[in-house]
């Protein structure tokens, strides 16, 4: 019997800024589907048709400790890839000692900054939301999946899934 890989230490950089020691959670972006259903004529039930992402997009939810200028100040950003987040996680696996390096290389803008409470002697903690228009997982230095919303790429599990589609537009 196998035991399965655990998260056990994390890390995230912003631009390139480690949160060491700042970054208490991190909230990975949900990979969504949009999907129609479909029943047509001799067909027994529907079967949804793939129109791409889910009309959230990508989110990535993180949570900081204390005062964190380096978020607030990129808030409001003009560029839709303007901010470039990376994720960086340790999973173990307890039967074999194994540890597996896992990232998450994302670009976007941060779409909300809750500050939290404020209340003197207490934990204080912002949490982000950050829209992303760029996602790549990384898994032992192997790309899983790679998605460029805005330059219509999908690559998953080295198949470009889009390549098909954007032979068809001409781009």
């Amino acid at each position: 019997m196998a035991m399965p890989s655990k998260l056990k230490n994390l890390n995230l950089f912003n631009d390139a800024n480690s949160y060491l020691g700042v970054v208490k959670s991190v909230t990975l972006p949900p990979l969504g589907r949009k999907m129609e259903a479909y029943r047509g004529g001799g067909m027994n039930g529907p079967v949804k048709a793939d129109m791409g992402f889910s009309d959230d997009g990508i989110q990535f939810e993180w949570k900081t400790g204390g005062l964190d200028l380096i978020a607030l100040k990129q808030f409001g950003a003009v560029n839709a890839s303007g901010i470039a987040l990376r994720f960086t996680g340790a999973f173990q696996q307890d039967d074999t000692e194994e540890v597996s390096a896992v990232e998450v290389v994302m670009r976007g803008r941060h779409e909300t900054i809750e500050m939290g409470d404020a209340q003197p002697g207490e934990d204080t903690e912002h949490s982000i939301t950050t829209t992303c228009t760029y996602y790549k997982l990384i898994v032992d230095n192997e790309e899983i999946i790679e998605i460029d919303l805005l330059n219509f790429i999908e690559i998953v599990n080295g198949v470009d899934m889009l390549a098909k589609q954007r032979k068809a537009l001409g781009i």
